[in-house]
C-alpha cells in the first residue's frame, strides 16, 4: 500500500521542501516578502523599500507571488487606476520564517567577528 509522502518524517528530501525553499529564496522574493510584512503597499512604496530592483523584476516576482496565494493585489476605488499589494494569510504565515533568516544573519554576523578576532 503507498503511503502519503510526509517531509516530517523522512531522511529524503521533500519535493515539496524543495519548491518551496527555491521559490522563496528567488531573487528579491524574501525582501519583497518582508517589504509587504508591515502591511498593505501600493507598487511605488515597495519600490522605495527595495534598491536596486528593477521594475521589471518586482513585477515579475509580484505577479508570480499571486499566482501562488502569498499575495493579493487590490483595486483601490478611485478615478486612477490604484493597485496595492498585501500579504494573504499564507503569505503572513511566512513571518516566522522571514524574521528568523533576519536574525539568523545578525548570529552569523557575531560568529564570523568572533572567529576572525581570535
Amino acid at each position: 500500500m503507498n503511503q502519503p509522502y510526509n517531509c516530517k518524517n523522512s531522511s529524503h528530501v521533500c519535493s515539496n521542501f524543495h519548491d518551496t525553499i527555491e521559490f522563496i529564496g528567488r531573487r528579491w522574493m524574501g525582501v519583497i516578502i518582508y517589504t509587504l510584512m508591515s502591511g498593505p503597499k501600493r507598487y511605488y512604496e515597495i519600490v522605495a523599500s527595495i534598491p536596486g530592483i528593477s521594475d521589471r523584476l518586482l513585477t515579475e516576482r509580484l505577479n508570480e507571488l499571486v499566482k501562488e496565494g502569498l499575495v493579493t493585489k487590490n483595486f483601490l476605488e478611485s478615478s486612477v487606476k490604484k493597485v496595492e499589494y498585501e500579504l494573504t494569510p499564507s503569505g503572513l504565515a511566512l513571518q516566522e520564517v522571514i524574521i528568523a533568516v533576519r536574525d539568523w544573519i545578525g548570529l552569523r554576523e557575531a560568529l564570523q567577528n568572533k572567529i576572525e578576532n581570535d
